[in-house]
């Protein structure tokens, strides 16, 4: 029989992985999307999920819009890479949030 108040400090002692969503807001600069890719890639990552649009701004000025999800992140890497992502030229925003999940949706 397995005791479970025994294993529930070695699972929490693991670094927990969840997926993380990027919001980027940059100004609409054919650099700006390789720039956001690379930080990703250069970590090994694909992003589950990457949608990007080109919007009016502030003062009339296109924005350019992209939204990425990355799968199986830790928490330390997610804030590592969106601290980089503000540091690119022309990002003007960057939102981060994890997706999470109930615990009927994850079997529990």
């Amino acid at each position: 029989m397995t005791d479970h108040a025994f294993l529930a400090p070695l699972e929490s002692a693991q670094p927990t992985k969840s997926v993380y969503c990027f919001a980027v807001h940059a100004a609409a600069e054919p650099d700006v999307m390789p720039r956001v890719l690379e930080l990703f890639s250069k970590r090994n990552l694909v992003p589950a999920s990457w949608h990007s649009t080109i919007a009016n701004g502030h003062a009339g000025f296109s924005e350019l819009q992209i939204d990425i999800q990355i799968q199986q992140l830790e928490t330390k890497v997610a804030e590592h890479i969106a601290r980089c992502l503000r540091q690119i030229v022309h990002v003007n925003t960057v939102l981060t949030s994890e997706k999470g999940y109930s615990n009927s949706a994850l079997g529990a």
